[in-house]
Formats: structure tokens, C-alpha cells, sequence
């Protein structure tokens, strides 16, 4: 009995978040599809792992897009859709902030947190709150143009705040509304999710991150992110999709500019009419298709020049203690030495020490994570991947010690408590490991940074222009929507549904 198929529909190289939904969504329309996944699981880094006898979350943070059961938004909705059944847990709070001389806790809801902000900043309350609504706005106007494109007369008809801020920065639309910095400092700490400072972060970004986790508040799965991965694989498989682990592309076979399918490590030739690739542009277009000479030499000025977002940086640990004995009150914490985005994004392509960090006691969103009596705390920094790509492999061991002891340290001077002291379980991540078990190019978790010369508005200008190889489509971080594992789900549609439309075109011209 043969392994494969002689043929399928698509084949898709990975089998994490965007993989898995652009294969749910095309077993939806009933095509055949298989996916090859080097990792023995599903899920890339939505995933967990166990030390001492407890799974531990070993990525999300939060995820956006989900919303209440009776109001979903589009990734949850796409999710109940599809038929996988995840009980979500709604964040408590959005952030606590912690800066020089401040430390307030926010939470969800625009009016809630522009009167939070006030408490804190007296007379803020009317322009805090008109900057979350434009960005209400913008975001609306985002999802509305992801699905039905229009001309630009009746994009600046009917979506006349997206128009006229698409084409300034962060600080330049936030500059107009006049607010003091003690405020714009609030409005601050989001911005590592999306891995730019505020004066190249293009507002549309800005503004969709704000009105999603502000206005509708961040979800985790009760069971951690590798039950999205797991209960998406499982209910693909149940839809008709194959997946195959343990199984490396090493080639995608092209020919007259055209894909045909793929090989694997142990030497498979595997056929299909499309393929969608979760493996980044980089490495597909300099070592991944066969022949070479196949890729264009535009594909390569793509993406040399494109600049790589963000990487991880986490220390995860177990501790002896209920977090509340320890004095850790809050879910969510962003700290730094200021809330200047410029010099912080400046300072996270060094090797440390790192002084922007988001803090995570999963605990507080999800009391049941780990045994009574102990708590899970993570203390994560985003750098660049610059810094680590010199990193010499002899030093990889003190360098990867020496940050971690910086972030323990700070957080520990935070609490008053040596968490050193309490600690049952403790796991390093760094760019290096997430290379490694996941193969993102260079350990970019975050993709192609966001600036205001490549970003949402303009790579969906440029789409068509990228298609440098018939039925090859892309889908992960790396494509349009960005980073994080929302928009990775989405990016995963969006390679489906170019699929599907393809598809389309071509049986329209039989």
C-alpha cells in the first residue's frame, strides 16, 4: 500500500497555526490535501512541553481576535466554523504597566481604560478615548478591505479614517491629539507585539492591535496553545486532510515557472497542483526550490529587502509559591526604564541587557495550570535577531545564562522576592532554540518587520506582483497580516482562499 497519494490538491510544508487553518479551510471545500510537518506535533511554537510532571505553556502570551462566545471575532469565528472546539479563557486585565515613577493596572473595554488612564493622568479621559475610537475605526475598516477590496474613490468614501491615516506613522497620528507623555506612555506598552518603535510603526498596525485587545480583550486556551494545535490537526484529519510528521521538504519541484510538488529528506517525490509553504520566503527562494534556476531574480530582491521583525527571548519558570505569596498581582506586565519604543527597539539588536520586558503569571488567567501551591511565571524579551546572529556557538551557553539572569534578577529587585529562591522548574528559550525546533529563518518569530515603507497597506498593493511562481503561496508570520499566532490563522485563510481562487479562474477557462 502506497504512503501517498499518486496526486493531491495542495500540499502544504508545515503543519503549525497558518498550515493547519489554510488545510481546514480547503478540506471545507472539499479538495485534497496533504501536510508535511518535520516536527513529531503539530503546532510550531504553539505547543507545550513537561519538566517535572507539569505542562508548561511554552509561547502564547494572549491571543487576539477570539471574543466572547456570542460575538466572536473573525479567528474565533473561524475556529467554531471550522468545528474545533476550544474552551477560551478571557484575560482579566490588558496590561500593568510599569514604568518610572508609574504603576497602574488597565484594563479592556475603551471607556474602562481611557478612565483608567485618566486616573492616572487627569484630563485625558475625552482624547484617550477618541484615539481608541479612531482606532476602532481603522480596525473595522481593515477587516471590512481584507474581504471586499474596493477603488480607492470608494475606499475614501466609505473608509475615509483608514485612508487618511495609512500613510503616517504611530507617533504622527498620536502627535495630533496633543497628549501628555505620562498618557502616551499608557498607550505605550503593546507596541513589542507588533516589534517596531512608534515613529516606523505604520498606525494601521497600531490600530488594529488597540481596538482588538482593548476594545475586546485577549483569550488562552484552558489547555495552552498546543491544544488549538492539536484539536485544529485533529479535526483536519477528521475532514479528510493527511498529516504526515516527522517528514523535512527539503525541495519544492517547479518547472516552466510552475509547482509540481515536493521532496522529501528520506526522498519522496510527492505530487500536487499547489503548494503553500509555511517556510520563509528566504529559504525557499535561496535553497528550497529545484531547480534554482527557477526563481526569479525579483524573488530574490524581495526578500533581501525586507527586514526580519523579532525574535523571543523567555525564561519560564516554576515556582514554590501561590503567586499572590510572592507578590505577583497581575497576569500581564510590561516593564521598562521608559517608554521610549525608538530607543528600546534600538536596544533589542544587542545581546542585553535587555530594559523593555513583558512578564507572564499564566496562573492569574488560568488558576488551574499548575499544581496548588505553585505558580508559573515567564519573563519574556523580544530582541531582533541581529545581536544573536553572532553569537559564536562556544559562548552560546554563558550568553544564553547571563541574559537570564539579568531578567531574573530585575523582576526579582520588582517583587522584593529572590525568585531564584522558589524556582521548582526553569527552561531557557532563545532565538537559537526556536531556529532550531520550529526552523523559522534565523528564529524569527514575528516575520518581516512592520515599517512605513512595508506593511499591511502596502504588501496588499504589492500581492499579485509577489506571486513569483505559479501555485506556490505562502503562509505564517512572514506574509500579510504579520505576527502572532492570530494573525497566523489568518495568513493560513488567506493562502487558502488564493488557493481556492485560483482554482476558480482555471476551471473558468476550461
Amino acid at each position: 500500500m502506497k504512503f501517498y497519494k499518486d496526486h493531491y490538491d495542495v500540499i502544504i510544508i508545515g503543519g503549525a497555526l497558518a498550515g493547519l487553518s489554510s488545510a481546514l479551510m480547503l478540506a471545507d471545500k472539499g479538495k485534497s490535501v496533504l501536510v508535511l510537518e518535520r516536527h513529531n506535533l503539530p503546532g510550531g511554537i504553539a505547543t507545550s512541553f513537561v519538566r517535572g510532571g507539569i505542562e508548561i505553556e511554552a509561547a502564547l502570551h494572549e491571543m487576539m481576535s477570539i471574543g466572547e462566545k456570542n460575538n466572536r471575532l473573525k479567528v474565533g469565528k473561524f475556529l467554531d466554523d471550522m468545528g474545533v472546539d476550544i474552551e477560551w479563557l478571557k484575560v482579566p486585565e490588558a496590561y500593568h504597566a510599569s514604568f518610572p515613577g508609574v504603576e497602574v493596572t488597565l484594563h479592556p473595554g475603551f471607556e474602562t481604560f481611557a478612565k483608567e488612564i485618566d486616573a492616572v493622568v487627569p484630563g485625558t479621559y475625552d482624547k484617550v478615548l477618541a484615539v481608541l475610537s479612531l482606532c476602532h475605526t481603522v480596525f473595522d475598516s481593515v477587516n471590512e478591505l481584507s474581504i471586499h477590496p474596493m477603488s480607492k474613490p470608494m475606499m475614501l468614501l466609505k473608509h475615509e479614517a483608514f485612508v487618511k491615516t495609512a500613510g503616517y506613522s504611530t507617533k504622527e497620528v498620536l502627535d495630533t491629539f496633543h497628549l501628555p507623555k505620562e498618557a502616551l506612555d499608557l498607550l505605550a506598552p503593546y507596541w513589542i507585539y507588533v516589534g517596531t518603535g512608534f515613529s516606523e510603526l505604520p498606525f494601521t498596525i497600531f490600530s488594529v492591535l488597540m481596538a482588538d485587545y482593548i476594545g475586546y480583550g485577549s483569550y488562552i486556551p484552558k489547555k495552552l496553545s498546543h491544544e488549538m494545535s492539536l484539536k485544529m490537526a485533529e479535526r483536519a484529519e477528521a475532514m479528510g486532510v493527511q498529516i504526515e510528521y516527522r517528514q523535512h521538504v527539503e525541495k519544492i519541484l517547479v518547472k516552466d515557472g510552475r509547482v509540481y510538488g515536493v521532496r522529501t529528506a528520506r526522498g519522496d517525490e510527492i505530487y500536487a497542483d499547489y503548494v503553500i509553504s509555511a517556510a520563509y520566503p528566504n529559504k525557499v527562494y535561496t535553497s528550497m526550490i529545484e531547480p534554482l534556476s527557477e526563481v526569479p531574480e525579483k524573488a530574490i530582491k524581495m526578500v533581501n529587502g525586507r527586514r526580519l521583525s523579532l525574535s523571543a527571548f523567555s525564561v519560564i519558570m516554576i515556582l514554590d509559591k501561590p503567586a499572590e505569596e510572592l507578590g505577583i498581582k497581575d497576569y500581564s506586565i510590561f516593564r521598562g526604564d521608559s517608554a521610549d519604543t525608538d530607543k528600546h527597539y534600538d536596544d533589542l539588536k544587542t545581546l542585553g541587557p535587555y530594559k523593555y520586558i513583558t512578564c507572564i503569571c499564566h496562573n492569574l488567567g488560568n488558576p488551574s495550570v499548575t499544581p496548588e501551591g505553585t505558580c508559573s511565571f515567564s519573563i519574556t524579551t523580544l530582541p531582533r535577531v541581529d545581536g544573536w546572529k553572532t553569537v559564536r556557538a562556544e559562548d552560546y551557553d554563558r550568553v544564553k545564562h547571563e541574559v537570564a539572569k539579568q531578567l531574573i534578577d530585575d523582576m526579582s529587585d520588582y517583587f522584593g522576592v529572590n525568585l531564584l529562591d522558589h524556582v521548582l522548574e526553569i527552561v531557557i528559550e532563545t532565538p537559537m532554540t526556536i531556529a532550531h525546533y520550529t526552523g523559522m529563518w534565523n528564529g524569527c518569530i514575528y516575520g518581516y518587520a512592520h515599517t512605513m515603507s512595508d506593511h499591511i497597506v502596502a504588501r496588499l498593493q504589492t500581492a499579485e506582483e509577489e506571486h513569483f511562481i505559479d501555485g506556490l503561496e505562502f503562509a505564517g508570520a512572514h506574509q500579510i497580516s504579520g505576527d502572532g499566532m492570530g494573525p497566523a490563522v489568518t495568513n493560513g485563510r488567506k493562502a487558502a482562499k488564493n488557493v481556492l481562487d485560483a482554482m476558480a479562474r482555471k476551471e473558468a477557462a476550461k
